[in-house]
């Protein structure tokens, strides 16, 4: 992987790890691509998800699922291989878009891939108000630059100095792609238990009882929650009517008078905006 210092860990300007794949080492794999296809069936890994890999047999690898912990086989084509949570191998631009473009990544997500087609051969994708790339050019005595002006030995540098400020990029680098995104899950929520209560007779309960069962915070009440949000809602309507016709009648008491504009008066009058 060129000039890149095995076990290198970049930190951002706050001094926190750019790697969040903590105790997976450099056996990390990204799904790049669904597998199986949509089209074939359920997929069982996403685009995106990370994979902690077990062994490389011919063209497919042995995985963990950092999810469920189950391992299966995967296609070598549906992977890339991740190094300190920003380095992918064999990402093609196209590809880098799609995976910057999952959620998860906010403005300033960013990852470094390898050329596909030159070995040795670097570029930055970062996302902004659209992905933009970067060529990473090598010099003779192997020291890397985006810019002409600014060289690094190593990539790690580069990354943390470009985590820093933007110094010429569309944006500051924030966190790598994906170190924020959380793994589709397709397991259904369980469905809620069902709480058995005691019976009695509605007659035995007069209104007062009612407000009582009706109560929210009620957790010993003798009715479920839906009957209790019923409750809730009657109750408090009707307080609210309650609360209106004292209102009028209170008004009407005072003798309070109101002025009314007439309509012919209301064509020339337009609401105004809260700028």
């Amino acid at each position: 992987m060129g000039n890149v210092i095995k076990g290198a860990i970049a930190t951002d300007k706050s001094g926190q790890h750019l790697n969040a794949d903590e105790g997976m080492g450099d056996n990390v794999l990204v799904v790049i691509q669904d597998y199986p296809s949509a089209d074939v069936s359920r997929p069982l890994y996403r685009t995106g998800e990370k994979l902690g890999a077990i062994s490389q047999e011919a063209s497919k690898w042995r995985v963990r699922s950092a999810t469920t912990g189950s391992e299966n086989y995967i296609p070598s084509s549906h992977v890339a291989k991740l190094y300190h949570g920003w380095l992918f191998e064999g990402v093609a631009r196209q590809k880098a878009e799609e995976l910057l473009l999952l959620p998860g990544n906010s403005v300033g997500s960013f990852m470094v891939r390898d050329s596909v087609r030159e070995k040795g051969v670097y570029s930055l994708s970062v996302k902004h108000r659209v992905i933009k790339h970067y060529r990473i050019s090598r010099m003779d005595n192997s020291w890397y630059y985006i810019s002409p002006r600014l060289t690094f030995q190593c990539l790690e540098d580069m990354v943390n100095h470009y985590s820093d400020c933007a110094d010429g990029l569309c944006c500051v680098l924030t966190s790598p792609c994906l170190s924020g995104a959380c793994p589709s899950s397709d397991v259904a929520a369980p469905d809620p238990p069902v709480v058995l209560r005691r019976n009695f007779d509605w007659r035995d309960v007069d209104r007062k009882g009612l407000v009582s069962l009706g109560r929210h915070d009620n957790r010993d009440s003798m009715v479920s929650y839906g009957v209790r949000n019923s409750l809730s809602a009657y109750f408090s309507l009707a307080e609210t009517q309650d609360s209106l016709q004292l209102k009028r009648g209170s008004r009407r008491r005072k003798g309070r008078s109101v002025y009314a504009i007439p309509v012919s008066q209301l064509d020339g009058l337009d609401y105004q905006e809260d700028l």
